[in-house]
């Protein structure tokens, strides 16, 4: 609105550490000891952009392109339409106009669900630990539906700038993908047609400056919690940003400033916003997914290898998307302090650091559950919804003019 082969890897001996050093805290206990250093302690030679992937010929990446190109288009153009139709609703029914933005958050969960579909279709591997035990579970015809609850955050690695597309999915595997509010970088609300639309869903864009992004997230979360009898999952990256080479020269200097063990695979995440998200909406559950993508060598930076444009327009999508779920009671989470949170928020991270490190070595993540599946809609109908209010306002036009010239012609 807007996965990984392993290569050059001769580090087996790291497997059974990999698994026996993570722990996921349930019943409001956090047994975490010590995190293992067995990922960071090893020097990592970064892949250079240069091995990624071979693209499909020309033309077929012309045809991908336009067809892409007039599907989005008319999908958003066709959103924005129809939340400039209900701006009215918001004078009758603050509930009514509610209900009305998440259907049209609803229809671009829609579009962004087609777009893997059609253009990107990529196998998803999930890996459930024993706190989401159960959650997530496979329909007979190899779909994935989760129930995580109505009002939960949701916290992810950033690997690709199609981290949130796939987030959105899982909302919509929930029945909850008109109920995400996605906390972005502040200059995508000035994208044409897209950044107006996110607005309009009440997504939170920050500065990445406190001072400035207090008083806007408070203002949102506050607004958010108002709306207590209505579902809402709160999707936040804590890294900030994706995982690329500029991002790991700030991480480290932000490591080296206050004596974080610095992790491989991803950038260390800053506290103070997922901590002022936990203070103020009051959820039972924070739920992590750690994200891998396949094609992704050990040490390599996704965007090298795969871009929304390689993904849509090129036809390079992953060859798979891996996924490792966990959670966390809130009574487990150290919330008094907001040093005790940064320092338990970074071991949480160190710990997903040794996932993707096993990741690497194996090939996949190591769980008590995982599913097989891949991103698609439960019915081809349902993109009919994101036509559905300009179809209506046409036809309704449509017949007040035929009856006006008929009425006028006697």
């Amino acid at each position: 609105m807007p996965v990984a082969g392993t290569a050059d890897i001769e580090l087996s001996s790291l497997a059974s550490s990999t698994a026996s050093s993570i722990s996921s805290p349930i019943d409001g206990l956090d047994p975490v000891s010590p995190v293992s250093s067995a990922a960071s302690s090893v020097i990592l030679k970064r892949v250079p952009a240069s091995m990624a992937l071979p693209k499909r010929p020309l033309f077929l990446q012309a045809v991908r392109f336009v067809t892409f190109v007039v599907y989005f288009t008319s999908a958003v153009l066709s959103i924005n339409f129809t939340q400039l139709l209900g701006l009215p609703i918001r004078l009758i029914s603050k509930d009514w106009f509610h209900a009305y933005v998440d259907y049209t958050k609803q229809s671009f969960g829609l579009v962004l669900a087609t777009m893997t579909q059609w253009w990107s279709p990529t196998p998803v591997h999930v890996v459930c630990d024993r706190t989401v035990a159960g959650l997530m579970t496979s329909t007979e015809d190899g779909r994935l539906e989760t129930k995580f609850g109505e009002r939960i955050i949701l916290i992810a690695n950033h690997q690709i700038y199609s981290d949130w597309l796939y987030m959105w999915w899982i909302a919509y595997t929930g029945q909850l993908h008109g109920s995400i509010y996605i906390i972005l970088k502040d200059s995508l609300k000035n994208l044409p047609f897209v950044g107006w639309g996110m607005q309009y869903f009440r997504f939170i864009f920050m500065s990445r400056k406190w001072e400035n992004d207090e008083s806007r997230l408070k203002k949102a979360l506050s607004e958010i919690n108002n709306d207590s009898q209505w579902p809402a999952w709160l999707l936040i990256f804590p890294e900030g940003t994706n995982f690329t080479q500029n991002g790991i020269n700030n991480s480290r200097k932000y490591a080296q400033k206050f004596n974080f063990q610095e992790p491989q695979h991803l950038l260390l995440p800053r506290a103070r916003g997922l901590y002022y998200v936990l203070k103020s909406f009051n959820v039972p559950y924070l739920y992590d997914c750690t994200v891998a993508y396949e094609g992704v060598p050990r040490g390599g930076f996704g965007q090298d290898y795969f871009t929304l444009a390689s993904i849509y327009f090129q036809g390079r999508p992953p060859k798979s998307v891996h996924m490792h779920w966990r959670r966390f009671p809130r009574s487990s989470i150290p919330l008094e302090d907001e040093s005790e949170f940064e320092r338990w928020l970074q071991k949480r991270w160190m710990e997903k650091d040794e996932l993707l490190e096993g990741y690497y070595l194996n090939g996949h993540f190591d769980g008590v559950e995982s599913i097989d599946t891949n991103v698609r809609l439960k019915t081809s109908s349902e993109i009919l919804q994101v036509y559905a209010v300009p179809a209506a306002f046409i036809l309704c036009v449509n017949v007040v003019w035929k009856a006006w010239k008929l009425m006028s012609s006697h």
